[in-house]
């Protein structure tokens, strides 16, 4: 098969994103080839960009971990993925260390991340391994409405927070509050009100909370309007109102903030869970003792795990989880653009690139 294949890559913090060809052939075993649909913009790939993030590739190095497309070539061991419309996990462990075979993939040492371990998704094509690929029904994808290049965002922005909750045990009756509603916030709001929850918002942008308020959000209120100590008496009025337990919450934090974080370490109450999704060099100062004497928990949530994607995947396809109204799809070849537009929080929508 004949075809160009190219990548932009990062080549020094800041400097602009170039576009490069390369070879993606052969493949090693167990390895397949994806022609990528889309690949989404991700508040990390901005902070491997402008604030010098490390990652653990060597520059240069394309980003990129929010990817679908389909499988063009396969090796030796993933014959069976030829042609096959797929999600890559953000996240690919490897599935056979010892950590991986007690259920704690995400924290598998040879676990490869496109776009941080090896090179990413803004590309028109991609190496990866063919183990925890997330095969998408394309009959199901048509009649929800759906293009392939759109569910690029579920490899991160819908399967974090997806995990996150099933980690939490969240359920129905329970009270969920998320702090940051963009792409991963938005999704996690809408995912928990799927599996039950009621659902307040909480964010410093009133158009992301006006929107939610459509998409199983009950309260939405702005932070900026509140000290700690006056927006839980906010939480707490509507619970009391709404004949919810003043206990055990569970907190989401997905700003990727200082203040963000702040906000939700005070929200604990007694058995709360704070789950803290977004990732910021910012650092905050906390009593971590709140935690011993509310009895609480926090709990830390790296990418997802693969044999949860379907799960996933089933909430958006069954349109329990909404994409659409949250996703925008650009030309990759606008990237340098499209980054600096993330960077200066002029984006209304999550991007998702798409290669010529």
């Amino acid at each position: 098969m004949t075809f160009t294949a190219y990548r932009w890559i990062m080549t020094a913090v800041g400097e602009p994103l170039n576009k490069v060809a390369f070879e993606p052939l052969p493949l090693q075993e167990g390895e397949v080839l994806v022609e990528i649909a889309g690949c989404g913009v991700c508040h990390t790939d901005l902070g491997f960009y402008y604030d010098g993030v490390r990652t653990n590739h060597d520059l240069p190095l394309a980003l990129g971990h929010e990817v679908s497309g389909r499988v063009l070539e396969t090796s030796h061991g993933s014959e069976e993925w030829q042609g096959c419309a797929v999600i890559v996990p953000a996240v690919m462990p490897c599935g056979e260390c010892e950590l991986c075979k007690k259920g704690r993939s995400s924290i598998c040492r040879s676990q490869k991340m496109p776009g941080n371990d090896i090179q990413g998704g803004f590309a028109s094509h991609i190496v990866v391994p063919a183990n925890g690929l997330c095969q998408v029904d394309e009959e199901r994808l048509a009649k929800a409405g759906l293009a392939l290049a759109d569910l690029s965002v579920i490899a991160d922005a819908v399967t974090t927070p997806y995990q996150a909750a099933v980690r939490a045990g969240v359920g129905k009756g329970d009270v969920a509050i998320v702090v940051g509603v963009g792409g991963i916030g938005g999704n996690a709001a809408q995912i928990n009100a799927a599996l039950g929850a009621t659902v307040i918002a909480i964010d410093v942008d009133d158009d992301k909370l006006a929107v939610l308020r459509d998409y199983g959000v009950s309260l939405v209120l702005n932070s900026k309007e509140f000290d700690h100590r006056e927006l839980k008496k906010q939480v707490r009025a509507f619970v009391k109102e709404q004949g919810l337990s003043p206990l055990e919450w569970f907190i989401y934090e997905c700003s990727g903030t200082g203040a963000g974080q702040a906000t939700a370490f005070n929200l604990l109450t007694h058995g709360a869970t704070l789950s803290v999704l977004g990732f910021t060099m910012d650092k905050t100062e906390m009593r971590l003792s709140n935690l011993m004497a509310f009895d609480a928990r926090a709990l830390g949530n790296w990418g997802c795990a693969p044999e949860l994607y379907g799960a996933a995947l089933d909430l958006v396809l069954d349109g329990k989880v909404k994409l659409a109204p949250f996703v925008e799809q650009h030309p990759l070849d606008s990237i340098n653009e499209i980054f600096a537009a993330g960077h200066a929080h002029k984006l209304s929508r999550r991007a998702i690139l798409v290669p010529a």
